[in-house]
């Protein structure tokens, strides 16, 4: 199959992909119950595709400027040690990020380097609570290169995309656990928790929709069906009719969504996203209850580059990403969080 060839090139197992799509439809009641919780903060009778996106909270905003956000970085990052924190410090310290808006500079954010250089970062800083996460984000990216190209020969100095976005949600993760038990407000705990619960949605449940979407059109044409423009509307409307459908008005506008999504050019990419956020999700769990053992594996994890498969690297740092509770476990996160945030009501 389509999919058993995208996987076969990083010795991933079917199983893997078919495990995700399963653990997640089995938690959609979890997602349901957070539409419906957000259908009362923002005091609606209807909730709607479109209306998924607004903050719950109407007048509170956080204004971290770049030094408070270096300082936050350090606390959050400190269950990963002092070796760890002592790269971070160097970060900060010898100018590995170019941080601020300049003429004639590139958007977004990306950690980047060669074999022989230090990682560089390249964003722009905006005093606000995306560019706090962006900027912890992109330094696990870089704390992930630097230890791969420290350790391993250049030849297997990189890394898989499919563990790549471990390394940097791992340490967003240490930032929101860190940053809610800090917050000293109502209004500042509705903010994180509405953020990071978006940030679980739209990464663990919208990016597994969008893996379901992938697998029954691409299985579609195996079984000999040509696919027009008409099947892929209905194939994507039904799909977010069974996500969203017993808390949301699931719009026919949302129907040709599928059409304005880059990555499904990119065949069998997306689950990454999904699986990198479960396995992040299993490993920060660990390393905040277990402590050194823990962050002595995840170190190790760091440091095995393109060493070995990827599924057999999360194996040795702790996750087995071929299990199905490896995905249930972060989704029983995103259910205590859901628990937290209505409490909050």
């Amino acid at each position: 199959s389509a999919l058993y060839a995208s996987l076969f090139q990083d010795d991933i197992s079917v199983d893997v992909y078919n495990n995700l799509i399963k653990a997640v439809d089995e938690n959609l009641d979890t997602l349901n119950r957070y539409v419906d919780i957000k259908k009362k903060f923002l005091g609606l009778e209807d909730i709607h595709m479109y209306d998924l996106y607004v903050p719950l909270t109407e007048s509170f905003d956080m204004k971290i400027p770049y030094e408070e956000a270096q300082e936050i970085v350090l606390n959050a990052l400190k269950p990963l040690g002092e070796e760890y924190l002592g790269l971070i410090k160097r970060a900060f310290e010898e100018n590995w990020i170019d941080v601020y808006e300049n003429e004639g500079k590139q958007g977004g954010a990306y950690s980047w380097g060669s074999y022989d250089s230090h990682p560089y970062i390249l964003m722009n800083y905006k005093d606000d609570l995306n560019s706090l996460f962006t900027l912890i984000h992109e330094l696990g990216h870089s704390m992930h290169s630097y230890y791969s190209k420290k350790t391993q020969p250049y030849l297997y100095s990189g890394y898989k995309i499919f563990v790549a976005e471990v390394a940097s949600t791992l340490n967003e993760l240490l930032l929101i656990n860190y940053l809610l038990e800090k917050a000293d407000s109502k209004e500042e705990r509705v903010y994180l928790l509405n953020y990071y619960l978006e940030q679980f949605r739209t990464t663990v449940y919208r990016q597994t929709m969008f893996a379901e979407f992938e697998k029954l059109t691409h299985a579609s044409v195996e079984d000999g069906n040509p696919l027009t423009a008409k099947e892929f509307n209905d194939i994507y409307y039904d799909l977010n009719k069974k996500y969203y459908g017993n808390s949301t008005v699931v719009d026919e506008q949302i129907a040709l969504e599928w059409a304005r999504i880059p990555h499904f050019y990119s065949n069998f990419y997306v689950y990454k996203y999904a699986t990198g956020f479960s396995a992040a999700s299993a490993l920060s769990q660990k390393i905040l209850t277990e402590g050194k053992v823990a962050v002595d594996k995840y170190i190790e994890f760091l440091k095995s580059g393109g060493s070995d498969y990827p599924l057999n690297q999360l194996k040795s740092a702790g996750v087995d990403m071929e299990k199905k509770e490896s995905v249930d476990k972060a989704l029983e996160v995103f259910k205590e969080l859901v628990d937290k945030l209505e409490k909050e009501y």
